[in-house]
């Protein structure tokens, strides 16, 4: 199993391109067939695998293939490592923030 770092890296990597993006927000609606997702897109159905093989690895898509469709659907991991991520850039800064609150607080005190 990658570790969180390379899972956060890895999303990241995945969410900077923007047909990518264009990817998830068609599946954040619901699944969707690889030729489904092609479409609109108007792009080849190769240049959809390729997409779709960065995301999964990301850990954001999930494609299934029963006979021979191939469909894709949202998957949360690669999501739930990216909030993690931020949260944990969240909560630091809120404390250096509060931080700096107490002593500006405490220097209006003394003046």
């Amino acid at each position: 199993m990658p570790s969180p770092k390379a899972t956060v890296d890895r999303v990241f990597h995945a969410l900077g391109d923007p047909t990518r993006r264009a990817i998830v927000e068609k599946l954040s609606e619901r699944p969707l067939s690889v030729s489904q997702l092609a479409t609109p897109l108007d792009i080849t159905l190769t240049a959809v695998v390729q997409h779709l093989q960065v995301l999964e690895e990301s850990g954001l898509v999930h494609t299934e293939k029963v006979g021979r469709v191939r469909t894709c659907r949202i998957e949360t991991a690669g999501l739930a490592a990216l909030e993690q991520w931020i949260d944990d850039r969240r909560s630091l800064w809120e404390r250096r923030l509060d931080r700096l609150g107490d002593l500006l607080a405490e220097s209006d005190e003394s003046e």
